[in-house]
This record gives structure tokens, sequence and C-alpha cells, in this order.
């Protein structure tokens, strides 16, 4: 019997693949920075980790949300840029405006739910591009049913997690 060693993946497939599939989030952002905005029904649940690094959140928003949050982006955002590796919009919590920026690598889901479009990223170690290996692994999960409502809001995570 021989002791083969397995093949070492020096190309990061998993980490191009995943770098590919934020690329979606990236042009569905462009499009919705554009002057007519989102078309259609289409807006979009994004989940991100709030203490990534990165990331970019008013104090008491990371107190109140201190792993992750969701936001909705739909009829209420403003000053949407969609930059190559993140992007930062303007929404209101409880009618105050808050800045944020997001890099791609903190989001673990990107759900529409006017067409039950889904990515979701589970991350295995700490995100770090500069680090050689794999650190996400793609995950498919059941689409949850979720509400049309107007304006952004932070929704409860309970209908998202895998039970």
């Amino acid at each position: 019997m021989t002791s083969a060693t397995p093949p070492v993946d020096e190309m990061h497939y998993e980490r191009l693949a995943q770098d590919a599939l934020r690329g979606v989030i990236r042009a569905a952002l462009a499009r919705a920075a554009e002057p007519d905005g989102l078309p259609g029904a289409h807006h979009f649940y994004i989940t991100f980790q709030t203490r990534a690094k990165g990331v970019q959140l008013p104090p008491d928003v990371v107190a109140k949300y201190p792993e992750e949050m969701t936001v909705v982006l739909q009829h209420q955002y403003e000053d949407l840029v969609v930059e190559d590796d993140q992007f930062s919009v303007m929404l209101r919590f409880g009618g105050v405006p808050k800045a944020m920026t997001v890099p791609y690598r903190a989001i673990n889901r990107f759900f529409d739910p006017s067409v039950q479009f889904l990515l979701q990223f589970e991350t295995v170690a700490a995100p770090d591009p500069d680090e050689d290996g794999d650190e996400e692994e793609a995950v498919e999960a059941p689409v949850a049913e979720v509400p049309a409502d107007d304006g952004p809001k932070v929704v409860s995570l309970d209908q998202f997690r895998k039970k």
C-alpha cells in the first residue's frame, strides 16, 4: 500500500469561485446604483458580518448587531456607490440616516425575493484575502419566503437559519 499525498490546490479554485459569485452581487448592486434604480419588483436582502475586515458602520449599529445584520435595499436607499471590492450606501435606521461600507467578502447572504434568487456564503475561517488557503465555502440552502415591505430595515435572521 502506498501513501499518496493528496493534490494541493495551488490555484485556490474555491476562492476563485467565491469571488466570481460575489461578482454577481457587485453587478446587481451596480444596476441598482444606476439613475433608474432597481428595475421592476427587484430588491435585495444583504446579510453581512458586522465586524469583518473593512466593514464601516456607526458604533451604535455595531453595538446592536455585534455579529451580523441584514439590510434591505428596495425603495429608500441613498448614495449607493459600487466599487470593485466593496459598496457603500446610506440607509435610515429609525428615520436617522446612517452610512455604511461593506466589502463583498463580508457578505454571508444575498437574496432577491422577487425572483427567489439566493447566494449564500459560509465562512469557515477568518476572512483574510491575503492569506493562502481556502477561507470560505459555498453552501446551497433552501430559499425562505420573505414578505415584501416598503423601506429598508433590519430583519430577523431566524427565517434564514438552518434548522
